[in-house]
């Protein structure tokens, strides 16, 4: 990198650091460390959720999942909306009413304990373990890309966070992400009008949008009732409103945000922002991935984009064998090129037949650089049986690191790295909260001064920094990383939402039914999706599903199984 980048990517992120530790410091009380006093604007709320979302592997991750698979992604937010809606209107107020610092005090004064603990407990799990992934994912591509030392990315990264995350607490978090979501939205826009600018100059923007729904990959709804199809409209609205109203309505790393707010109000107009603007957003995201594959029709990409596998197998027995590949592989798109050229002429002739004609040779072609990769992922291999062979997440940033002028190279990079921290932040903070007040105040130390839960609330938060970067720093992941995320979030937020909703609506279950039935939920959906083949957000709502049902069933069986002891004792 330029000495440019290296300014605005530095500079950048020293800025955040320096402003977040000022504007919050002097935290005097658990409340002021926890809720920032509840002083947060709606602004700031929704741009603080939105951040806390829009991790790094939204901006690596996303782009490549549209490069390879095309915008069918973005149905996962359809059920979104509905969800913040419903949210709004029933989880906000009650949170408020109570005065709660976690989602999960609620719990203990609806049931009891012991299920106040499993929520608590099923939260800390999912969101430990995906505070670990949010610092490797940008740590991993990036010390590829840019032959930094691994550990070193993710200890830079881990230790920014926890410096302003642990000195200003949830202020600094919100405070911080209002900037960093302005480093990434901008650096977005930046990066996509470069694609576009980087385009042939005889193909018009217009076209290129033409090319990319030729090609199949403007397919962004899918009514299919295939159940192996991860993404449809169907999973989107029923798997992904479940998804989604967990997420929003229990997962600690949201429900803390938008408790900061000032009044009900503030913070429901903080999520409504987020209801508004998440789908277009992610929309955005995926059409620059969009755009990025209509690029490399015209420019020739690597014939695979991990470069570092490359220079690695180029030194073993198969190296021939991936020269000949690569030597096919510019062969077909020299041809697919020219196809593609006679496409965008008889397009802007309106030549119908010819059009049809010159698609069906584009896929063919396409098809065949797709056959031709699939060798090459063999030999990679057989040289090494463990290496992984999805190099989607490297298309995005491959392209940055190629075609982007100085400066702008280092404000993506910069992008990335506020992206990570943004979420990871948000994370940290909610980790600490729920085991300082879920855990230690409420079953450890019970009569502590609020100075003592201040500094266990900032020293709890600095050990989850510490948990999530050990684990980035062993983490191996083989999934596309935005997909990794919500698995792991469907395998555990479909239990935590039935807790919620028997707690909310099925005012006749009792805390053991409900604690018995989340146990057999969580137990059923991990063994179902080691099990089964179907796509991983039908979870969310299978857990939710379960445990309501569950929990009215066992608390029918008690309740007639008291009944019966009450009129045996009588008689």
């Amino acid at each position: 990198m330029s000495v440019i980048d290296w300014t605005v990517l530095l500079g950048t992120l020293l800025f955040i650091v320096v402003y977040g530790v000022w504007k919050s410091r002097g935290s005097k009380n658990i409340n002021d460390y926890l809720l920032g006093d509840n002083s947060m604007k709606w602004g700031t709320i929704g741009l603080s959720v939105m951040a806390t979302q829009a991790s790094a592997i939204t901006f690596l991750s996303t782009p490549g999942l549209a490069y390879e698979s095309g915008m069918a992604f973005v149905q996962n937010y359809f059920g979104l909306p509905i969800a913040i809606i419903i949210v709004s209107a029933v989880f906000i107020p009650i949170f408020y009413k109570l005065k709660v610092y976690t989602a999960y005090e609620f719990l203990e004064s609806r049931f009891d304990l012991k299920t106040r603990s499993l929520g608590a407990f099923l939260f800390l799990v999912q969101r430990g373990l995906a505070a670990g992934i949010t610092i490797y994912a940008p740590a991993i591509i990036l010390s590829t890309m840019l032959r930094w030392d691994l550990s070193l990315t993710i200890l830079i990264t881990g230790i920014l966070v926890v410096i302003y995350t642990v000195s200003g607490g949830t202020k600094a978090v919100s405070l911080t992400q209002k900037y960093q979501m302005a480093v990434i939205m901008a650096g977005m826009f930046i990066a996509f009008f470069m694609i576009i600018d980087h385009l042939p100059d005889y193909l018009s923007f217009n076209n290129a949008v033409h090319i990319a729904g030729k090609m199949g990959k403007l397919e962004a709804v899918d009514f299919s009732f295939n159940p192996e199809r991860r993404y449809t409209i169907w999973t989107g609205l029923t798997g992904g409103l479940f998804l989604a109203l967990s997420y929003f309505g229990t997962d600690q790393s949201q429900v803390q945000r938008y408790l900061t707010g000032t009044s009900v109000a503030e913070s429901r107009l903080g999520l409504i922002f987020n209801a508004i603007l998440k789908v277009p957003m992610q929309f955005f995201i995926l059409f620059v991935g969009v755009m990025v594959f209509v690029f490399y029709q015209f420019v020739q990409p690597p014939l695979f984009f991990k470069q570092a596998e490359m220079e690695q197998i180029y030194s073993t027995e198969y190296r021939d064998e991936v020269e000949q590949l690569e030597s096919a592989y510019s062969q077909n798109f020299e041809e697919k090129k020219q196809q593609l050229e006679d496409l965008v002429v008889a397009m802007d002739k309106d030549e119908v037949e010819r059009v049809a004609s010159l698609t069906a040779e584009v896929r063919q072609s396409d098809a065949k650089a797709k056959e031709i990769r699939g060798e090459l992922k063999d030999l990679l291999q057989a040289h090494n049986p463990e290496v992984e062979t999805k190099d989607s997440d490297y298309v995005f940033l491959t392209f940055i690191m190629n075609y982007l002028p100085k400066g702008v190279i280092g404000l993506l990079l910069a992008v990335i790295f506020s992206a990570a921290m943004s979420s990871t932040s948000g994370e940290l903070n909610a980790l600490g909260s729920t085991t300082s007040v879920d855990f230690y105040k409420r079953l450890i130390k019970k009569d502590g001064s609020d100075k003592h839960y201040l500094i266990a609330s900032k020293l709890l938060t600095a050990f989850w920094g510490v948990v999530a970067i050990s684990f980035a720093l062993f983490a191996r992941l083989l999934e596309n990383l935005i997909e990794a995320v919500n698995i792991l979030g469907s395998i555990f937020y479909g239990t935590i939402l039935g807790i919620f909703l028997v707690a909310f609506f099925v005012k006749f279950v009792k805390g053991n039914a409900v604690f018995l039935a989340a146990v057999i939920a969580q137990l059923i959906v991990i063994m179902s999706f080691y099990t089964f083949e179907i796509s991983y957000l039908w979870y969310n709502a299978i857990g939710c599903t379960l445990v309501v049902l569950i929990s009215v069933l066992l608390q029918l069986i008690m309740s007639g199984a008291n009944g019966n002891k009450d009129s045996s004792m009588a008689s």
